[in-house]
């Protein structure tokens, strides 16, 4: 009987509608929003993004900086993989780096021209400078030099003032394109005026400085006036 009567007080309920929410059930916790973060690929989307947007010489740098450091041959598709730097997809890029006198282009690879190992300058360092200087060797010339001329040319000493390298020019019929002489006598002209300007500066405590510390007297006992 009481199984029964449990029964039909269960039947007796009222039924909530699914979806329907009673007054005194609790609310689902709210889950705080989480703060959107870039993805790796998100930021390597617009790393490629700048890239491709950046001028034609700053992407042909990328390429060159590749070859050189390589030393390896790369088609277009690899050079894309290293640096991101579209070839195929952007034609004055092609063009340029094709043309590159750094790079050699050769069916589908792309290399490092090296000018100094391919004999394509001339690389000259010289006595007196600390750096060196490349020549472009042009091939359509190929003159043989004696070497009692190059041994000649080597023991020649240059004048070492200028004065004296505008007067050797000038026996020679050539018209200097300096003037020594004249920039000399500028410069100690200006430089005498710059003298001149320069203020002498006052040291000690004279009757214009401004004094504040009034309360002690016996250091104003020795005062200029």
């Amino acid at each position: 009987m009481a199984l029964n009567e449990r029964l039909n007080k269960f039947k007796q309920q009222p039924k909530v509608a699914p979806g329907f929410r009673p007054a005194n059930a609790p609310f689902a916790p709210v889950k705080p929003l989480q703060p959107v973060k870039f993805s790796d690929d998100t930021e390597r989307l617009q790393h490629i993004n700048s890239i491709r947007k950046s001028t034609v010489g700053a992407q042909i740098k990328l390429v060159i900086i590749l070859l050189e450091k390589t030393r390896q041959a790369f088609t277009a598709e690899q050079i894309n993989e290293a640096t991101y730097v579209d070839i195929r997809g952007n034609k004055a890029v092609f063009d340029s780096l094709k043309n590159n006198p750094k790079v050699k282009f050769e069916g589908e690879h792309f290399f490092y021209k090296a000018l100094k190992e391919s004999g394509d300058v001339w690389w000259l360092s010289g006595t007196n400078s600390q750096e060196d200087t490349a020549h472009f060797h042009d091939r359509r010339f190929r003159i043989t030099i004696d070497n009692d001329l190059k041994q000649l040319y080597r023991e020649i000493e240059l004048p070492r003032d200028m004065l004296d390298i505008e007067k050797e020019l000038k026996k020679s019929g050539e018209k200097p394109l300096t003037d020594t002489v004249n920039r000399r006598a500028l410069a100690q002209i200006h430089g005498a005026a710059s003298k001149s300007k320069a203020r002498k500066k006052q040291r000690g405590i004279t009757t214009k400085t401004r004094i504040t510390n009034y309360h002690l007297p016996e250091l104003f006992k020795n005062l200029d006036t």
